[in-house]
């Protein structure tokens, strides 16, 4: 840490902040991430995405630090190429939940720290749905795994709302847990799906789960790191930090919780941000 700069650390979110509208990310803010790294402030990855979905895409970005995957359920270093930390659901929890899924019919993905497992697709929009989930391998419902499971992912075409579908989901559950929501064409490469998601997670802090690693294994204190997202699961880490930034093209939930906006995930704000602060 150096007395000069007022922050030390950055995490970023992926889907509509760090990648653009083609998924990828744009060459100047992939410039202004690595001159951090050089000047030595963290910068870590927060993001809902798997360890495999978030390694491929981020390759070439070369960020030595930790990654919180999973929505923070899990911790994983890309240097060691390991998990630091995992957290998994109770068998009592994977139990409820599939029970939920099974009475439903509800298209359903069960992953591990490294593995994924699914039902199968009924129709395009399901199969358009699995098509994020790296290495999915579908099984019959009865084969699925209940053990040592970082998340469920459970999707609905019966809701008007995600949040009423995460409603119903915490009364089956009626256990701790951590879930996040959003409808599927949220993300760039599902627009138009009918489905909404349910992310049914360990008990943890969400992506706020980044600073409290970095205060207890770099000494770096929430209020000088810098959080950028855009959706409703950024909102944790975005209240947490120092500096809460949402892009200009988030949802309402970050816009709120964030203490400054700036331009959309198709633009160099996020250079700008690092040009600004750093």
């Amino acid at each position: 840490m150096t007395s000069e700069r007022r922050y030390d650390a950055v995490l970023l979110d992926l889907d509509g902040t760090l990648l653009d509208q083609h998924e990828v990310v744009r060459p100047r803010n992939a410039a202004a991430l690595r001159r951090l790294v050089d000047e030595g402030v963290h910068v870590m990855i927060t993001t809902g995405r798997s360890v495999l979905a978030t390694l491929r895409a981020v390759d070439g970005l070369d960020l030595p630090a930790p990654m919180a995957v999973f929505n923070g359920a899990a911790i994983y270093c890309p240097v060691k190429e390991r998990l630091l930390e995992e957290r998994v659901l109770s068998n009592r929890a994977v139990a409820r939940a599939l029970a939920f899924a099974e009475a439903r019919d509800l298209l359903v993905v069960c992953q591990t720290g490294f593995e994924k497992f699914g039902t199968a697709p009924r129709d395009p929009h399901e199969d358009d749905a699995l098509r994020g989930f790296l290495e999915l391998e579908v099984r019959p419902r009865e084969e699925l795994p209940r053990e040592y499971l970082v998340r469920i992912v459970l999707f609905s075409r019966d809701h008007a709302r995600s949040a009423d579908f995460r409603d119903e989901v915490v009364a089956a559950l009626d256990l701790p847990s951590y879930l996040t929501h959003f409808p599927l064409r949220a993300l760039v490469r599902h627009a138009g799906s009918p489905l909404h998601v349910v992310d049914v997670h360990p008990p943890c802090l969400g992506k706020a789960e980044a600073l409290r690693w970095l205060t207890e294994e770099r000494g770096v204190a929430p209020g000088r790191v810098v959080a950028i997202g855009d959706a409703g699961n950024d909102v944790p880490m975005l209240r947490a930090a120092g500096l809460g930034v949402a892009m200009g093209n988030g949802h309402r939930s970050a816009l709120e919780a964030a203490d400054r906006v700036i331009g959309a995930h198709d633009t160099d704000a996020i250079a700008e941000l690092v040009d600004e602060l750093f």
